[in-house]
């Protein structure tokens, strides 16, 4: 008879609390304690069982580590997973660390430890830890994780567990890519601790308007640039990077793993047709933006640099050098300062200068001279940097169109005059002018990082923290390469009304060049499976209104037919910018009362899309509900665990008031979406079509519409390819408007048709050139250059010169509100063996030229006395022929019709006129080719 075991005794959790001394890490920490039976182990491969029994150092076997990011539309949902065993003859701890994104938040963390499964739940704190002290007062075991914010973000379990015991550790973890210097960049940090005979990471990443590019830097070093495989579609990529048990070595017979570093995938999207991106899915939307092809904004900077006695070495020695860097960067249309602080407060200039080369040289020898020294007058230095700035503009030396910025670099406290952060902040935020904005840079771990990002985010601005070791140059001159080139300012995103609600900030002061702007919301229920989104900006010498849409069906059903996307990235998406956002302006709240409301909206958030953040834990509790860890993540004071994110420049102003607060009321205010501009309540522009045109379209076909004889007649021109015709040459309003020849695809036998290629519309008084090509649409002053695109309807005003542009089928241009033309966009099937991609312009007979008008269709706004007689059977017995007496001359005409496209761009609507021949010869003055000019830009010389 078998002797009968004791059944074992109930598990016994372990509290353990560990405080790392870890930049901004989440540090888990828990001791699990107990006797189990031996579990059935998994099954390996022979070559894997054959490594796994060669990997048995330290008496710890890590069977497996895989870690997975599926990435939807800049969105990650990233989970961890390893497999350990303890193959010793003593009880031991087994540990699992995890270093993760700063700005991610931890979703779950599963743990089975033979066959007992611990799983996450997110509550509100007071709720999780009262559940864990009833299991503890029941005398159950209990533990406790508890996140601490510091820069290292590392997540740290410990299990104590019996030999023989398996234990399988899941972390899960979301974040949102930000676009930085034009890549959105997914970092993975990999520590196995040792060499595992399963290692695996896959990352999947799905673009809806595709993939433009995906780069795997070298950051694990030489040995393991093979290894790491990407495969890429259009819309899709999935980088792999498995390396075999030998591969992983550090040499070819260490014991010891060479994975030890961060894993890093860079990636950007296709945005070719529109700056503008528009999501929905899971009733949720979002809305990115990042436009290119602009002249970046004057900026007029002050730089503010702590001198003081802490910055002695390498923190100085590290600001020198990028300030040399930086100063380089400037040009001759940007304005600088420079304010250098301990406990006294100097200029380098009290008034702001231009970027000459002089200037520059000059300040660079300044920078070096300074000696670190005394204490730190934050207060002071700051309200120097934004006198000048004050100054500058009432003077009228600041443009108008420029961004004003502070740059403050400092690496701890203030010592010496006013040392109150919030009294410090209140100064600030009293002085600042809605547009000045305020980059402060937190060299090292003395400085409050938590104060400069307050005053950085109520002031339009964002903070970084800057580590003082022998990179500090780099990481000062990255961050500034992520402001220096400011392409808009003003930018608001809004939808129509009862469209969208919940919608997160949608008003940004600024957008610099290789970030991008992200506004998410939901969608209300609506007849329309169409949702539109409307944005305003102001650029270099424009205002610009761009409008996108998007099928609010059809993502859904795409993410539904691929294996590796994240589903819900949408919904989880919006909480988590919501929750960064309500999270910021938690620290800015004016009232208790405030705070309270923003606190309760931030816990209902957390609680229902489970993120742990600093107002909620997270619970794990085994099946049976009696033993239960807690995961809680309290704020570090000192540290700041909760930054906004993103390179939007802060909010924009609203209206004439003062900005109270960083973000847009939160989602508890009740308040509705701004009205979108009246133009885009109802939509897309109607285009008004004049009745009355003269028009060149097709290869080219004129049609000149004479309305004192009610008549339109015809000529065809007959040139050659890259030949520039005038078609209207206004040297007393200066305004020209030129067409550049292309020639159709060669043709066998048959003689080549022409067509314009590029229109070109150049408006003298204002400087103001608009060239319109098959592919682009481009704006000048003379000065600053802008690129659109044919992709996305939009209305830019610079100046008396309004241009609108209607996806894919005209832009309109309007001068002074008297001259307006039109340019039809014709595309052609890709393929097709002999047509081309071509324009047509549409001028109205109404335009105000001035007398000295002239060109191929401008002559005619002086209508000429016409009679046509004789008419009479053709040899087309369709067309007629007759006699057409004009300008003294003679001519034989014939009955036909070309074709008008604006309201069919496919087929056109008929234009019954009578034709020229030759050329339009005897219609119009002198010969066709008194009509070429040199240049787009160039006015026909008359004699």
């Amino acid at each position: 008879m078998k002797r009968l075991l004791p059944p074992p005794p109930p598990l016994l959790l372990l509290l353990l609390l560990e405080l790392l001394v870890l930049q901004q890490s989440r540090c888990f920490e828990f001791v699990i304690d107990g006797d189990w039976e031996d579990e059935t182990r998994a099954i390996l491969t022979s070559e894997e069982q054959e490594n796994f029994e060669a990997i048995r150092g330290d008496d710890i076997t890590v069977r497996s580590y895989k870690v997975e990011s599926r990435i939807t539309s800049r969105f990650a949902h990233t989970t961890v997973r390893s497999s350990v065993v303890n193959s010793g003859s003593k009880a031991q701890s087994i540990g699992f660390n995890v270093q993760i994104p700063k700005q991610a938040f931890i979703t779950n963390f599963t743990m089975n430890v033979n066959g007992i499964t611990f799983v996450g739940s997110v509550k509100e704190k007071t709720v999780a830890r009262n559940l864990y002290a009833q299991a503890r007062s029941r005398g159950k075991a209990a533990g406790i994780i508890r996140a601490n914010s510091q820069d290292m973000e590392t997540f740290k379990t410990e299990v104590h567990v019996p030999p023989g015991s398996n234990i399988e550790f899941e972390l899960h973890y979301q974040e949102m890519m930000h676009r930085r210097l034009g890549f959105y960049e997914h970092s993975l940090y990999l520590q196995p601790g040792r060499l595992v005979p399963q290692f695996q990471v896959d990352v999947h990443i799905y673009e809806p308007k595709g993939i433009s590019t995906v780069e795997t830097p070298n950051s694990l070093g030489e040995k393991f640039t093979q290894l790491i495989k990407v495969t890429t579609s259009k819309e899709k990529a999935h980088v792999v990077f498995k390396p075999n048990f030998q591969q992983q070595r550090k040499c070819e017979n260490c014991t010891e793993s060479a994975i030890d570093g961060v894993f890093t995938v860079k990636y950007d999207v296709t945005r070719d047709n529109n700056p503008g991106e528009l999501q929905v899915s899971d009733g949720h939307f979002v809305h990115f933006f990042a436009p290119s092809n602009l002249s970046p904004l004057p900026k007029n900077i002050v730089f503010v640099i702590d001198v003081s006695g802490s910055m002695w070495g390498v923190k100085m020695k590290q600001t020198v050098e990028a300030m040399q860097a930086i100063l380089d960067d400037l040009n001759i249309d940007d304005q600088f300062s420079i304010i250098d602080f301990n406990h006294n407060v100097r200029c380098w200039s009290e008034d702001l200068v231009p970027g000459s080369t002089i200037q520059i040289a000059d300040a660079k020898k300044y920078i070096q001279s300074i000696k670190p020294v005394g204490g730190t007058n934050i207060n002071e230095a700051l309200m120097k940097a934004v006198q000048i700035l004050v100054r500058a503009s009432n003077q009228g030396l600041i443009n108008p169109r420029s961004v004003s910025m502070i740059i403050l670099v400092s690496d701890g406290d203030p010592t010496v005059g006013e040392i109150k952060l919030s009294t410090i902040q209140k100064n600030v935020k009293r002085v600042m002018r809605e547009d000045f904005s305020l980059f402060s840079l937190g060299i090292g771990f003395d400085v409050d990082y938590d104060f400069l990002e307050r005053i950085a985010m109520e002031n339009r601005g964002m903070a970084q923290r800057i580590y003082a070791n022998h990179d500090a140059a780099e990481q000062l001159r990255t961050f500034y390469s992520q402001v220096s080139s400011p392409l808009l300012r003003r930018i608001t995103i809004q939808f129509p009304e009862d469209s969208v609600s919940d919608v997160t900030q949608n008003r940004f002061d600024k957008y610099f060049s290789g970030s991008e702007l992200v506004v998410a919301g939901k969608v209300l229920p609506s007849d329309s499976d169409t949702l539109t989104s409307f944005t305003t900006a102001s650029a270099a010498i424009l205002d610009i209104t761009m409008e996108t849409e998007t099928d609010t069906t059809q993502l859904d059903t795409e993410l539904a037919k691929l294996q590796h996307s994240f589903t819900g990235f949408a919904r989880q998406l919006w909480a988590y910018i919501t929750i960064k956002q309500l999270i910021s302006e938690r620290s800015l709240a004016p009232t208790a009362a405030k705070k309270r409301k923003i606190t309760q909206r931030i816990l209902s958030l957390a609680l229902e899309h489970q993120f742990v953040t600093p107002l909620t834990a997270l619970l794990v509790e085994s099946d049976d509900g009696k033993e239960r860890l807690l995961a809680d993540s309290p704020k570090d004071p000192k540290q700041g665990c909760c930054s906004g994110g993103g390179l939007g420049g802060g909010p924009g102003p609203s209206g004439g008031a003062p900005v109270r607060v960083v973000y847009q009321p939160p989602p508890w205010v009740q308040m509705t979406t701004p009205a979108p501009p009246s133009h885009a309540e109802k939509g897309p522009e109607e285009w008004a079509l004049p009745q009355q045109v003269n028009l060149v379209d097709n290869d080219p076909h004129f049609i000149v519409h004479l309305p004192r004889s009610n008549m339109d007649v015809c000529f065809n021109i007959d040139s050659k390819p890259g030949h520039i015709l005038n078609l209207v040459s206004d040297s007393g309003t200066g305004l020209v408007v030129n067409g550049e020849l292309i020639r159709s695809k060669p043709k066998p036998k048959a003689k080549q048709s022409t067509y314009f290629g590029v229109i070109s519309i150049y408006y003298q008084p204002d400087g103001v050139g608009v060239t319109i090509s098959t592919d682009a649409i481009a704006v000048t002053d003379g000065h600053s250059n802008h690129s659109f695109t044919w992709g996305a309807t939009a209305n830019i005003v610079l100046d008396g010169v309004k241009i609108s542009i209607m996806k894919d089928a005209h832009v309109t241009v309007t001068i002074n509100y008297n001259i307006q033309l039109t340019v039809l966009l014709h595309r052609v099937w890709k393929k097709h063996p002999v047509n081309v991609d071509f324009l047509g312009i549409y001028i109205p007979n109404d335009n105000q030229y001035s007398p000295l008008v002239h060109g191929l269709i401008g002559q005619f706004s002086r209508e000429p006395d016409v009679s046509v007689y004789d008419v009479h059977e053709g040899v087309d017995p369709e067309k007629k022929e007759a006699t057409m007496e004009v300008k003294g001359n003679q001519l034989l005409v014939t009955r036909g019709w070309q074709k008008d496209y604006r309201r069919d761009k496919r087929r056109g609507s008929n234009i019954y006129c009578w034709f020229i021949h030759n050329s339009g010869k005897g219609f119009i003055d002198g010969h066709y080719s008194d009509y070429i000019v040199p240049h787009l830009s160039s006015f026909l010389q008359t004699h």
